[in-house]
């Protein structure tokens, strides 16, 4: 199944590639997280042009998890703020080593947590 190669690639690396929308040509690593079986992700950025904007235009995209690139479909999760403690604690706990830290201490900030999306793997 590809999503489970993808969960247990986000599970086991701290930079995961990423295109957002159909029009990019290269894929960007960011961090990534996996709760309950499902991945997200948090802008860091937060800038116009960000991958979380681009997916609110185009929710198509890719996620490159090694030597394999799957089609995603990004959303933003309807229980963000039920599950938004929980992936804090995931964030703390994947990246809590050296220059990462200070890192994973920012993006669990409010202003992060309201740009969390899920990355739901196509399997057709």
């Amino acid at each position: 199944m590809n999503k489970n190669i993808a969960l247990d690639y986000i599970k086991t690396n701290d930079l995961i590639g990423i295109k957002a929308g159909e029009n990019r040509s290269t894929f960007l690593e960011i961090w990534m997280v996996v709760v309950n079986n499902r991945i997200f992700a948090r802008s860091w950025g937060l800038a116009e042009k960000s991958w979380y904007n681009s997916f609110l235009q185009d929710s198509k995209g890719q996620i490159q998890c090694g030597n394999f690139v799957f089609n995603i479909n990004a959303i933003i999760p309807r229980d963000n703020n039920e599950l938004a403690e929980v992936i804090n604690n995931e964030y703390l706990t994947k990246y809590n080593s050296g220059h990462n830290i200070d890192y994973a201490k920012g993006i669990i900030q409010t202003k992060h947590i309201e740009k969390t999306m899920e990355f739901i793997i196509d399997e057709s």
